[in-house]
């Protein structure tokens, strides 16, 4: 299962790499791969993880999230 995560606030390297450690501490989260040109995240899952926990983690990373959505 993949989720992609619409981001606000990126603006350099460091802030792709932030969102993405921060994605992929959670458990049931197998791969994140972030872009910070088209501002989102695409998240492959081991398991279903509810989007407020996904939002949850990129929130207290410092970033907006402004849309979930299954792939």
């Amino acid at each position: 299962m993949k989720k992609e995560l619409l981001i606000e606030g990126m603006s350099c390297g460091h802030c792709v790499m932030h969102v993405g450690n921060s994605l992929k501490e959670l458990d049931g989260v197998e791969d994140a791969i972030v872009s910070l040109e088209d501002k989102k995240a695409t998240v492959t899952l081991k398991e279903d993880i509810a989007d407020a926990v996904l939002k949850d983690a990129v929130e207290d990373a410092g970033y907006e999230v402004k849309d979930i959505r299954n792939l």
